[in-house]
Parts: structure tokens; C-alpha cells; sequence
């Protein structure tokens, strides 16, 4: 059942609800589902024109490092076979399927632009109307803004450069030595699939672990889940102690540098050169910065944020009502997972229901 541009169970915006959450992808669906079993009056608003476009708007070949058993949010199985690989555009069926299924009262092309205080409640705009929310939920994601150097600003126009949010397959890749800046999953992925016809050079990034996808048998987040590594709360000195970069899975770095080479971390340009730690010089045509994202709190007002301009929150529990879902680490090393950001999901979703009700 597809979801319209205004949601399937409201079709008209309200000015006046006792909690907005902002964001429709994995989190916000989560969160909808449990203030929607609470009996929350509440609406949901998303920028895209459809649900899961985060998904959609990855590499064509993408298939999750998670099997399908760890993939589903509360209440509903991702389907199929659970042992399986799902595609990417698998993602975006299910996230249509679970707001149906749970009548989420979801209203697409509805970006919002600002968060104010306004009393003892807020100010939700968007570029159509505002609305007025006693609480806030803020779900948009881990992964919100590319994060690419300032430095590459000096490459020159001759040198073609994209970051991996952008990269779909290696047709639009110009002829000519690929750079791939970066070695976690999405930078050897993509470096993996380029080298079938590119010469590729892997820069890599900072060291990380690495995990086969299949362990005796079992996936590799079986035994992740299984252990409790992804429900560590990450503010314990035993998660502080094993604040390890997350894993590279699957990828088999010994048969990768067979078909690319691998370089240092890179610091600096020289011209049209990049420069690695080592003092290495690289010529390429092409670069794809795979450095990652950060998150961009500019639209949430300054007396939201703390002194770092940073969210104020508990565990995504905001002690002024506003209130966050899938950050990254947020809670454990399973926050802004499509299988594991449930659970953050029911806790921050049952204390905003719990003050609705007070």
C-alpha cells in the first residue's frame, strides 16, 4: 500500500498536536509505531517525496552486510528468507508496508526548517505552515550531511570529484585512476565494484576492524547481537574502552589487493596531486571522498542546543521535550541500525508517551 503525500490516516496538516517527530525513515517509523500503539496524538513529517529515498539514492549494486533477520523494525519481520542479503531497494517496500500496516500519520514533502521554543511548547515550521508541539521528536538520521575536506577545494576543475552519497555505479565514473578516499564498508565497496573496470587507488582512512560476513555458519551480527556488543550503553567505561571504529564486514581485504592499491590517509593536495601521510603523491582523474557524514543542527534553534551547539539529550531523552532518535551511538553501537534502532525507538517513544499523559 503506498503512502500519498499526505499521510494515509490524516490528509490534512494540523496546526496544533501534542507531538511532532521529524524524519519518516527507520527511527521516525519506529517511534510512530509505538506512540501509535500509546494512543499519541502526533504527526509525522518528512522532506522526501517518498518513503525510504535514503535508500533508494544509494549505489545501484548496494546490498545490506546485514541479513534480513537483523533488518526488520518492531513489530514486522523484514520478509523473506532471514538468512538472506536484502538489495537496497528492498528497503523502501518495507518502510511502505510498515507505515501502512501501522496507519503512521505521515505527511511527505514536508521538510521541517525550524524548531523554536515557544513557551512550554514548540514551534515546528515548514515552508507551507507552522505547527505547535508540546514535544519533539527529532529523527532524521545519522547520516545527514557529506563530509568531504576543505582541502579538496583546491583540486583543480580538471579532476573530477563526488562523494560516495552521490556515486550510483561506475558508468558515471569518468575514464581514468579512481582515488577512493576512505576504507570503511562504503569506500571498499565501491572500490570492489570500480576496480571491474577502473584502475582504483584505496586511501585508506583510520584502522578498523575487520569481520567476515558469515562466522561458523552464522552472521556476523548473530553473534554481534548475540554477545550484547550492539546494546553496550556507550557511556560505561567498559564502552568507553572499546570504542573501536565500527567493523568493515565482509569485504576480504587480502583478495581487494589483488584487483587495487592501497596508500596512506590523505592530508593535503598538491595541485592536482593528493598528498598521503607518508608524503606519497597520488595522480587521478576521478576522486570519491567515501569520509563519511556529519550532522547539521542549524535548524533547530540556538536555545535548543548546548554550549557545543550540539543536541541536549540523555540516551535520546531531552529533558525540555525534544527528543532524539537514531544518531549515531546515541544509546549502543546499534542506534542508527535498521535492525537494532528499535529499541531506542520503544524507550524514547514510551517516555514521550508517558509525559503526554501527564
Amino acid at each position: 500500500m503506498p503512502i500519498s503525500n499526505a499521510s494515509p490516516v490524516s490528509r490534512e496538516l494540523p496546526t496544533d498536536v501534542d507531538v511532532v517527530v521529524i524524519g519518516a525513515g527507520q527511527a521516525g517509523l519506529a517511534v510512530g509505531r509505538t506512540l501509535k500503539q500509546a494512543g499519541v496524538d502526533f504527526v509525522m513529517l518528512d522532506a522526501a517525496t517518498e518513503l525510504g529515498v535514503s535508500w533508494t539514492n544509494r549505489w545501484d549494486s548496494l546490498r545490506l552486510f546485514t541479513s534480513a533477520r537483523y533488518c526488520g523494525l518492531p513489530g514486522l519481520p523484514f520478509p523473506g528468507d532471514p538468512d538472506r542479503y536484502p538489495a537496497k531497494d528492498e528497503v523502501p517496500d518495507y518502510f511502505r508496508t510498515y507505515a501502512a500496516t501501522f496507519e503512521l500519520p505521515i505527511h511527505l514533502d514536508t521538510p521541517v526548517v525550524s524548531v523554536k521554543r515557544a513557551g512550554d511548547a514548540f514551534t515546528v515550521g515548514t515552508p507551507g505552515a507552522s505547527l505547535i508541539s508540546r514535544q519533539v521528536v527529532v529523527a532524521v538520521g545519522a547520516f545527514q550531511t557529506p563530509l568531504i575536506p576543505a582541502f579538496s577545494q583546491r583540486l583543480p576543475a580538471s579532476v573530477t570529484q563526488l562523494h560516495s552519497h552521490a556515486y550510483r555505479n561506475p558508468d558515471q565514473i569518468p575514464a581514468g585512476r579512481v582515488a577512493v578516499i576512505g576504507s570503511a564498508n562504503s569506500g571498499l565497496q565501491i572500490a570492489e565494484e570500480l576496480s571491474g573496470s577502473r584502475d582504483v587507488v584505496v586511501c585508506r582512512g583510520r584502522k578498523q576492524p575487520r569481520l567476515p560476513q558469515r562466522i561458523l555458519g552464522r552472521d556476523a551480527f548473530w553473534w554481534l547481537s548475540k554477545s550484547g556488543i550492539l546494546r553496550l550503553p556507550t557511556n560505561t567505561p567498559l564502552a568507553r574502552r572499546l570504542a573501536m571504529p565500527d567493523p568493515v564486514v565482509g569485504t576480504r581485504i587480502s583478495d581487494l589487493a589483488q584487483r587495487v592499491e592501497f596508500a596512506e590517509r590523505v592530508v593535503d593536495v598538491a595541485g592536482a596531486q593528493l598528498v598521503t601521510a607518508d608524503g606519497k603523491r597520488i595522480d587521478a582523474s576521478t576522486v570519491l571522498w567515501a569520509t563519511g557524514y556529519r550532522n547539521d543542527w542549524s535548524w533547530l534553534g540556538a536555545e535548543l542546543l548546548g554550549a557545543d551547539g550540539q543536541p541536549v539529550h540523555d540516551a535520546g531523552v531531552g529533558p525540555t521535550g525534544l527528543h532524539f532518535v537514531g544518531l549515531y551511538r546515541m544509546r549502543n553501537r546499534g542506534s542508527a541500525l535498521l535492525g537494532f534502532v528499535g529499541r531506542d525507538a520503544e524507550r524514547v517513544g514510551s517516555v514521550v508517551a508517558r509525559r503526554c499523559r501527564h
